[in-house]
């Protein structure tokens, strides 16, 4: 998924009422969607800082998750 992410990708989140996080979907630069997002995988890369939301938008790999990558 941070390949996809690295190449222009990005996660888009379904929140509830509460503004929690329910659902992810994650989409190439070309439009497809992946299907081994999943929830769980979601949480452990935003907790390693891998990945990012700016200003509301969808999230992004962040400069951590290209290092990260790299290795």
């Amino acid at each position: 998924m941070l390949n996809a992410l690295a190449l222009g990708g990005r996660i888009i989140a379904e929140r509830d009422d509460d503004r929690r996080i329910i659902d992810v979907d994650c989409v190439t630069r070309e439009g497809w969607f992946l299907s081994d997002c999943t929830l769980e995988l979601f949480k452990r890369l935003k907790s390693k800082r891998l990945i990012a939301s700016s200003a509301g938008g969808p999230y992004r790999i962040t400069r951590t998750g290209l290092e990260a990558l790299r290795s």
